[in-house]
């Protein structure tokens, strides 16, 4: 990983002048291999079933990244558009959320978090995030997640 001091701009700056120019084929480079790695065994058992055909958006205010899921064949894929779903929040609050500093509760009850549209679907993998053990923050996702929350304290 860089160096936290070696960046030019913050993270932040950094994220949300590059998102947006990134075609969806290079998101889904970057972000379908991790997340169906970490989440194999719950894709495997058909936790994500519910989500088969439909579409959950995770929208990153302060980043300006609106990144919408869906399941086919036992695999968690990008694709576009918006989701029946949207889990809102700053990018901080994610972080908590996935690295399980705060209780998850806690970040929707605050409002930290928010679900909007079909909060049945939001709070099904909401509540399936919650029940996993560990399984963000082990290997390379967990260095990863660390690095993010080095960066939150520089941002």
């Amino acid at each position: 990983m860089p160096s936290l001091s070696s960046l030019p701009l913050s993270p932040a700056q950094l994220i949300r002048a590059l998102d947006p120019r990134l075609p969806l084929a290079v998101k889904r480079r970057l972000v379908e291999p991790p997340l169906n790695h970490v989440f194999a065994d719950p894709l495997e058992e058909g936790e994500f079933d519910a989500l088969e055909g439909r579409r959950l958006s995770l929208c990153i205010e302060d980043l300006g990244v609106n990144l919408t899921l869906s399941h086919r064949h036992r695999r968690l894929v990008l694709v576009e558009g918006a989701g029946e779903a949207c889990i809102r929040g700053g990018w901080r609050e994610f972080l908590c959320l996935a690295t399980r500093r705060e209780d998850p509760d806690s970040l929707f009850f605050q409002r930290r978090l928010i679900i909007e549209g079909d909060t049945e679907l939001g709070l099904m993998v909401k509540n399936l995030l919650d029940g996993l053990e560990e399984g963000l923050t082990q290997g390379r996702l967990g260095e990863v997640l660390g690095w993010l929350e080095r960066l939150a304290r520089r941002d």
